[in-house]
């Protein structure tokens, strides 16, 4: 999924280079004017081919990014959005890992899929997913080292975040249904339109998707934000939540690398 999408064999001079990028995601369009290729004599059909093919590896590209959403509107619902999604933003990037990260705003206006309101936030919770797994590698935190910090400092110590943690607050129960499509489960029961708050990490390399309680979500928001734990205990305090879960949880889940002792948050 990280081949480059453009075929550099083909190209149009310079002058026509903001025609071709036009062209080449809006079918309607001719193909550009100055048209040329390796010994090519009819490189104007060899475009109508380029052109097919480069929205075909777009629209596989978002259907292995996305393949929740496409799971729950049908594949051929999917790839018809995904074209019209295409013609309407073009790829920033050649690395196709990297494209999508407007679909989820695109799924919130897109009239076929009114019916499905929750769809936009499950292609949110997917997106953090991938940029989860493409983060940077870090050792996650041992923890047995909070057992090195004294009772005294405990309220000051604060965690530094894993690159691939991501945590997000949704109107809709996008993670849950995440979590049990992409474990092959059914969504049984499951009422999409209740809010939800979701922790994505990588403690290893498998992505993991945890389910956050009111409580869970000011918890983590503190802690990731760089509050000290005691902040963040109160916080959740005023949600009624488990202290003792959530601190758990934040030493087993991989979302945090490191404890910044209340010496090293003060040094310079």
């Amino acid at each position: 999924m990280s081949r480059p999408i453009w075929d550099f064999s083909m190209r149009p001079d310079p002058v026509s280079s903001g025609a071709f990028a036009e062209a080449l995601f809006a079918p309607d369009l001719p193909s550009p004017e100055g048209l040329t290729g390796r010994g090519e004599t009819r490189p104007q059909r060899r475009f109508s081919v380029y052109r097919n093919n480069v929205t075909v590896s777009l629209v596989d590209a978002l259907a292995s990014i996305f393949p929740t959403v496409q799971n729950l509107v049908g594949e051929d619902f999917f790839r018809a959005m995904a074209r019209l999604y295409v013609a309407a933003h073009p790829p920033t990037s050649p690395l196709l890992f990297s494209y999508g990260e407007s679909f989820p705003a695109f799924l919130e206006g897109f009239p076929p899929a009114a019916d499905l309101p929750f769809l936009a936030d499950v292609a949110r919770v997917e997106r953090l997913w991938l940029d989860a797994y493409h983060a940077a590698d870090a050792a996650p935190l041992d923890p047995a080292a909070l057992g090195e910090i004294s009772a005294e400092q405990l309220a000051s110590i604060r965690l530094q975040p894993h690159p691939a943690t991501r945590m997000i607050r949704l109107r809709h129960a996008a993670g849950t249904i995440c979590s049990l499509d992409r474990a092959g489960m059914p969504l049984d029961g499951v009422n999409p339109l209740l809010p939800e708050a979701v922790l994505i990490t990588r403690p290893a390399f498998d992505v993991s998707i945890e389910i956050l309680s009111s409580g869970g979500a000011a918890f983590f928001e503190k802690l990731l934000d760089g509050h000290a734990l005691g902040d963040a205990c109160l916080g959740a305090a005023e949600e009624a939540a488990d202290i003792s879960a959530l601190i758990s949880l934040a030493l087993t889940s991989g979302a945090f690398t490191a404890i910044e002792s209340p010496e090293e948050s003060t040094s310079p």
